[in-house]
């Protein structure tokens, strides 16, 4: 595949399916887009998008027009089909492969000698082995005939058109000539390295970032709680410990949100639980940074109430998963929202989510307004608009993730 001469099929346009989909049109392949939602489908078909990520608007306005991307509810027969969808999980933190399975059966008719079948959605290790035992058993006559491969997104949300073209890759088929021919793929459109393995390491090593990361990000939620008590800044704290040329702590939150931290971790827990001792109380520490915000948040509520003798005016600011995105997934501060909203006077309480223009559950309130009346001001999220406010005296600020931090 070192030409553009083929189709590929998406499945899946959500936050990584759409821009990957989109990228892989403007090197002129030729690109069907899948999705289930037909508003979904009826906005990238007028050129639009469904979702906030900067320069992602302009593109897929660009390969529409120019007829390299279209999008549909039913795939199509193409020569490339990925697999670009959500692998939540359920119950007590089991994976659910379901939507995989669903995507796979949906192409399963589609697929031809020498077609290549790959999957982006993060999974359980192990996972792109079934769905070839689930295609082989549907089509016997593929076996040997078709190439099935495992590559992970490594993006970060804000910066994914970048990221794409650029990241290094890791790539692994369910045998090396699968691996060749997804890496061949992956050379259309990805300037980064591209580095080969199977499909079970590939899959484990997307499981092992995003695990690290939560690792290090529950360190810094811990220590951010026993500094509380201790009554230590720990934005001081961590800039000193970072002095020291071999530590590097990462800032804390809320919590960890978006599907990929806050989700992946429990896929190693859950296959090896024995063994993921120090991941899955990680897990647990992020989770729990979530609700001690929540009771802080109320136990000032009350000590307000206790001293002017009327509920505060409070100010929740953002509710997505991390700064300057519209992605509420996982998301840590709408947890805490809806915690504190419980029992409460919901006229007192000012929801803020710049990056949302409404939401089905809460009211928003526009963030200067929401930050300039409030008695009680809780930054949950530090979105830039929140950064360039001036600091308040007048009010009590309780600020979870540094956005006043120095």
């Amino acid at each position: 595949m070192t030409n553009t001469n083929f189709k590929a099929c998406f499945v899946g346009l959500g936050y990584i399916g759409l821009p990957t989909a989109t990228i892989a049109a403007r090197e002129g392949i030729q690109v069907l887009g899948v999705d289930i939602n037909s508003k979904v489908v009826d906005t990238i078909n007028r050129g639009e998008i469904h979702i906030i990520e900067p320069g992602l608007g302009d593109l897929v306005k660009q390969v529409v027009e120019k007829g390299q991307l279209k999008a549909a509810t039913q795939p199509e027969v193409s020569d490339v089909y990925l697999v670009v969808v959500p692998t939540p999980f359920k119950g007590d933190h089991e994976p659910d492969i379901s939507f995989v399975e669903s995507a796979t059966r949906a192409v399963l008719p589609l697929l031809k000698k020498d077609d290549l079948y790959i999957i982006e959605s993060t999974s359980p290790v192990g996972t792109t082995e079934k769905m070839a035992e689930l295609i082989f058993e549907e089509r016997p006559e593929l076996k040997g005939q078709l190439h099935i491969a495992y590559c992970p997104e490594r993006v970060l949300p804000g910066n994914v058109i970048h990221e794409l073209v650029h990241n290094d890759r890791v790539i692994g088929g369910i045998d090396d000539i699968s691996t060749q021919k997804a890496m061949e793929f992956y050379r259309t459109f990805v300037k980064g390295e591209l580095h080969a393995t199977n499909a079970r390491t590939a899959e484990m090593c997307k499981l092992t970032e995003n695990s690290s990361r939560d690792v290090q990000i529950a360190f810094a939620n811990e220590l951010s709680l026993i500094c509380d008590k201790a009554d230590i800044n720990v934005w001081e704290l961590i800039q000193l410990a970072n002095k020291h040329p071999r530590v590097n702590i990462l800032q804390p939150g809320a919590g960890v949100g978006g599907h990929c931290i806050a989700v992946d971790p429990w896929f190693i827990v859950s296959d090896f639980p024995a063994e993921s001792n120090l991941i899955g109380q990680a897990r647990k520490i992020n989770n729990y940074k979530a609700f001690w915000v929540s009771e802080k948040i109320h136990n000032t509520m009350l000590e307000f109430q206790l001293k002017h003798g009327r509920e505060p005016r409070v100010a929740l600011m953002g509710i997505a998963f991390k700064p300057d995105i519209d992605d509420l997934r996982e998301s840590p501060a709408k947890y805490i929202t809806q915690k504190v909203m419980q029992g409460t006077n919901n006229n007192s309480i000012m929801v803020v989510e710049p990056n949302v223009k409404e939401h089905n559950v809460f009211k928003l309130t526009d963030y200067k307004e929401a930050y300039e009346t409030a008695d009680i001001v809780a930054f949950l999220v530090a979105h830039k608009e929140f950064k360039a406010l001036e600091y308040r005296e007048d009010a009590k600020i309780l600020d979870f993730c540094g956005v006043f931090r120095k």
